[in-house]
């Protein structure tokens, strides 16, 4: 029974920080037909800009240290909005309608260019922001198990993420909107539907999801550069899974491959890897 728990445990907070990071991936997918390989750079810039900040804030007295996490989630939509609305505009917009493989090409460049831009801004050295980790404190589960708060909290913010993503498709006038163009275009064009608008705030939306995934794992990692092209791979995993384009399919493939994974390292590590991708 202990093993299942742990099982169950570790696959719920895997499968949170799996959704986490192919959220954004499959909305913009869904919406523009564009498959993000800059989606890990997002990710990545996100992971770097909380862990400077909150460096730099646990460095000094700058105030309460509860205010970290409004430093995480604040470096997360300063740097997902100016990287959506940069890319968004200055590149992508003119690039709609094309072959969805040309699309691909142009955002795997994007994602070399920022890879090498996070190094030139950032350096290579190896970031550390695990402060926010540890402040949240070790749950006891049982006399054996014990869990980092901070980890389970994250299972509270993609359930959290989850619900709000399908609150705002099915339950307000902009959703359904953006289910009009995600299912016929030509016909929300038609009727009058401003789709470039719709288009701009899907991909910042799914930039600023990008980057709150990298920000909030930050305090429980090492950042370090290449975390993105880490990251983009499983991305695809579980968007692969769960279908392109999906919200309810990323959180299925996500549960998925967190379980499967979670099932491999507890019982048969030396097929951790092969799990996810068999699956």
């Amino acid at each position: 029974m202990t093993t299942l728990i742990a099982i169950l445990l570790d696959g719920a907070i895997y499968a949170s920080w799996l959704f986490l990071v192919a959220a954004g991936l499959t909305i913009i997918y869904g919406v523009m037909r564009v498959l993000n390989m800059a989606h890990g750079s997002f990710y990545a810039i996100g992971a770097y800009a909380a862990a400077a900040t909150v460096g730099w804030f646990f460095s000094g007295e700058h105030g309460n240290p509860y205010l970290s996490y409004l430093l995480l989630v604040g470096c997360a939509l300063l740097a997902g909005v100016i990287l959506g609305v940069v890319i968004e505009q200055g590149l992508l917009r003119f690039l709609m309608g094309r072959d969805e493989i040309l699309m691909v090409i142009v955002t795997y460049a994007l994602l070399l260019i920022l890879e090498d831009a996070t190094k030139l801004i950032w350096g290579v050295d190896p970031y550390f922001a695990y402060q926010p980790y540890r402040l949240l404190g070790i749950s006891d589960i049982g006399d054996i198990l014990r869990f980092a708060n901070y980890d389970l909290a994250l299972i509270a913010v993609a359930v959290f993420i989850g619900l709000a993503a399908w609150f705002v498709l099915n339950r307000t006038n902009k959703g359904r909107l953006l289910r009009a163009v995600i299912h016929d275009r030509e016909i929300a064009i038609a009727m009058g539907v401003n789709v470039n608008a719709m288009f701009a705030a899907t991909f910042v939306i799914g930039a600023v999801l990008g980057a709150l995934a990298g920000a909030l794992t930050a305090p429980a990692i090492s950042v370090t550069p290449g975390i993105g092209v880490e990251v983009i791979v499983l991305a695809f995993a579980v968007v692969v899974v769960g279908g392109l384009g999906s919200i309810g399919g990323a959180a299925a493939g996500a549960v998925l491959v967190g379980l499967s994974r979670s099932f491999a390292v507890h019982i048969a590590p030396e097929i951790e890897l092969f799990v996810i991708y068999g699956v």
